[in-house]
C-alpha cells in the first residue's frame, strides 16, 4: 500500500468514525485506536495521540449542531467538564508509565462493560425521585425538541455524576476515547438525562477533555501529523451528518449501534493485549 493509499482509506474510515461517533456521543476514539492499531499496525500511543485529535475533530463538528438545535445542556456541560479535565491530565500521566499490553486490555474491558451498561438501560431519561439541588442551583434543568413539543427534563444526582466524570477524564487521558463512552451512560443513567440529551452534551464536552489531553501527548512526540491529518477531514463530515440524521434516529437503534460497535473492538483490543501483540 502505497502513502496515496493509506492516505484516502484513512480519510474513508474517518468519514465512517465520525458518523458513529457523532450519533453516539463518544467521539469516535473507541474506534480509531483499535482501527490504527489493529489495521494499520500502528504503536498504541501514537494510535491514542491521533485518536485525541480525531476527538477534538468530532465535538467540533457536530457541538455546534445539538447546540442551535437544543439538545445540548449547555451548564450540565460547563460545569461537569472541570471534572473530566482534572482527570484527563491524570489519565495522560498514567497511559505513559503503563505498559503497552495493559493499556490495550484495559481499553478492551472499559468498552465491553459500557456495552453492558448501555444494553441493560431501563428507560428513557427517567429516575426516580425529584430533580438535584445542585441541578436547580445552577439551572441545569431544560427541554429539547420532541415529536410533539419541547420535552422537559430534570437532571439528578449531579454531585455523583461529576465524580464519574472525572474518571470519564482519566480513561480519556488513559486511552485517547474522549471518555465520551462514561460520559454518556453517566448522564443517561445517573443524572437521568434523556438519551439524545446525553449524546449532544458529550459531544459538547469531549473535545476540551480531550485537548487536555492532547497537550501532554504532544509535548511528548506521540502526536504524528501524518496520522492524524487524513483521518481529521473524514471525522469532521461524518461528524456533520451525524449530527443532521440525529433527531430521526430512534434511541433503541442508537443503544443497539452503540453496543455492538465497541464491542466488536473490545474483543480484539483484549485479544491483542493478552497475546502481546502491540
Amino acid at each position: 500500500m502505497n502513502l496515496f493509499e493509506l492516505t484516502a482509506l484513512l480519510a474513508v474510515s474517518g468519514l465512517a468514525i465520525g458518523f458513529l461517533g457523532s450519533l453516539t456521543g463518544l467521539g469516535g476514539g473507541f474506534i480509531v485506536v483499535p482501527l490504527l492499531v489493529l489495521g494499520f499496525g500502528v504503536d498504541i500511543r501514537y494510535a491514542i495521540g491521533a485518536s485525541l485529535v480525531t476527538v477534538i475533530a468530532t465535538s467540533s463538528g457536530a457541538a455546534a449542531a445539538y447546540v442551535r438545535d437544543g439538545y445540548a445542556n449547555i451548564r450540565i456541560a460547563m460545569f461537569l467538564e472541570v471534572g473530566t479535565t482534572l482527570g484527563a491530565l491524570a489519565g495522560t500521566s498514567l497511559a505513559l508509565a503503563l505498559p503497552k499490553q495493559a493499556i490495550g486490555v484495559l481499553f478492551g474491558i472499559v468498552l465491553l462493560h459500557a456495552a453492558w451498561l448501555n444494553l441493560r438501560k431501563r428507560s428513557e431519561g427517567k429516575t426516580s425521585g425529584g430533580g438535584s439541588a445542585v441541578a436547580a442551583y445552577f439551572g441545569m434543568d431544560g427541554a429539547y425538541p420532541g415529536a410533539a413539543g419541547l420535552v422537559s427534563y430534570q437532571a439528578h444526582r449531579v454531585p455523583v455524576c461529576f465524580g464519574l466524570m472525572t474518571v470519564a477524564g482519566v480513561l480519556s487521558g488513559l486511552l485517547g476515547i474522549g471518555s465520551g463512552i462514561v460520559k454518556v451512560l453517566a448522564m443517561d443513567q445517573v443524572m437521568g438525562l434523556p438519551f439524545k440529551v446525553s449524546t449532544a452534551t458529550s459531544n459538547f464536552m469531549i473535545g476540551v477533555t480531550a485537548a487536555a489531553g492532547a497537550g501532554v501527548y504532544f509535548s511528548r512526540g506521540y502526536i504524528d501529523p501524518g496520522l492524524a491529518m487524513p483521518v481529521v477531514p473524514g471525522v469532521l463530515a461524518g461528524a456533520f451528518l451525524g449530527a443532521r440524521l440525529l433527531p430521526r434516529v430512534e434511541t433503541r437503534r442508537l443503544r443497539v449501534l452503540f453496543a455492538a460497535a465497541i464491542a466488536c473492538a473490545a474483543g480484539e483490543m483484549i485479544y491483542n493485549g493478552v497475546a502481546g501483540k502491540f
